[in-house]
């Protein structure tokens, strides 16, 4: 892979509207475009999908520009690899900033593809031509929450998620059960929960709910496992999970029956595939879950989404759901409840020149020299 250069477009594009958890509200997302251009003039575009804040994960914007502008890409340059699966061996080198490695790889994954005229989704041994899809509500009003709910209905979407703390989880999810007694319904605490409230946990095994997704700490394994001895709704671990060697853990230890697969949080395409394979063989089920991102990590989850071990439907929505107008052409959209794989290869969009440049904050080219 003779790369050219390499270019960090730093954008920042407001929601349609607010995206609210317990941890802290988002109105505005800020994030980085990576764009690896070869010696062909061919081009790869992968996305930085931390946030402004270290509220999700320890990564930033800033630290992963940091990481990117003074580490990874220097790396890269001075190690020049053959398949994007050798950059993440590179990067190995490298403790955790996970999205900023991932933000890299999955550009080259892209571009790797194109140079071969082969769909990602292809390259990496998806086999759908479609994927389901599911939506988030995030809102602090049961009222928003069930008007949400009938409208993402209405556009298809086959799996609800409702984000849950201790300040509203029983009565709110019984109030959703009342209108939707049959919908397929997960609940996301985004470790808003300790041991100490097991029984309060227990309670929601009334509402048959497909999961409950990381209760507790944000990097527990063990109580997790304890817990789920004692509920019947299966936990699925998500920000617990940052690598292949996580997943075995708690797969092992019975952490939990399921787990959320997040492109960025585990470090690229090449480590969401290791642990989807691993899960695949040992019949967990995994699903794709979202980071409010732009349509080029949309785009890198359909392909991850279209694996066969993806059976549950991910949070891979329209680019309706979040933005006016993506940075993507054509946008992502949902049909039936489904998402058409795209042909064309690489992530199978194009780039919408226009939008990136209207949305632009910075931007910084690295030219290779090699």
């Amino acid at each position: 892979m003779k790369i050219a250069s390499i270019e960090l477009f730093v954008i920042q594009m407001p929601l349609k509207s607010p995206f609210l958890t317990h941890l802290g509200e988002v109105k505005d997302r800020e994030g980085i475009i990576v764009k690896i251009t070869n010696k062909d003039g061919l081009s790869g575009f992968g996305e930085g999908v931390a946030f402004s804040t270290p509220w999700y994960t320890e990564e930033t914007v800033a630290t992963c520009l940091h990481m990117l502008t003074d580490i990874l890409i220097p790396l890269l340059e001075k190690h020049p690899i053959k398949h994007p699966e050798d950059a993440s061996h590179l990067f190995s080198s490298v403790r955790r900033n996970n999205m900023a490695k991932a933000a890299l790889e999955t550009a080259l994954w892209d571009l790797y593809s194109k140079s071969h005229s082969e769909t990602l989704s292809k390259m990496i041994g998806g086999t759908r031509t479609v994927i389901a899809s599911g939506v988030v509500v995030a809102t602090d009003s049961t009222a928003k929450a069930l008007q949400q709910i009938e409208q993402y209905l209405t556009e298809g979407y086959q799996r609800i998620k409702v984000k849950i703390n201790p300040n509203q989880d029983y009565s709110f999810l019984a109030e959703i059960r009342r209108h939707y007694p049959d919908l397929p319904i997960m609940a996301d605490a985004n470790s808003a929960y300790t041991l100490k409230d097991i029984d309060r946990l227990k309670a929601l095994d009334d509402f048959n709910l497909l999961m409950i997704e990381q209760p507790l700490g944000h990097d527990d394994i063990i109580e997790h496992a304890l817990l789920q001895k004692e509920i019947q709704t299966p936990i699925c671990l998500d920000e617990s999970i940052v690598s292949f060697d996580d997943a075995r853990k708690a797969v092992e230890f019975g952490s939990c029956t399921i787990i959320n697969i997040k492109v960025g949080r585990v470090g690229g395409l090449y480590e969401a595939k290791r642990i989807h394979d691993y899960c695949f063989e040992k019949g967990i089920p995994v699903w794709c879950g979202g980071m409010i991102e732009f349509g080029i990590s949309r785009a890198h989850n359909i392909a991850l989404a279209s694996l066969p071990g993806f059976t549950i439907p991910g949070d891979i929505s329209a680019s309706t759901r979040f933005w006016e107008e993506d940075i993507i052409s054509p946008e992502v959209t949902v049909e039936n409840g489904v998402i058409d794989v795209p042909l064309n290869p690489g992530i199978g969009y194009e780039i919408n020149e226009k939008r990136l440049q209207k949305i632009l904050l910075t931007k910084r080219t690295y030219p290779f020299t090699h």
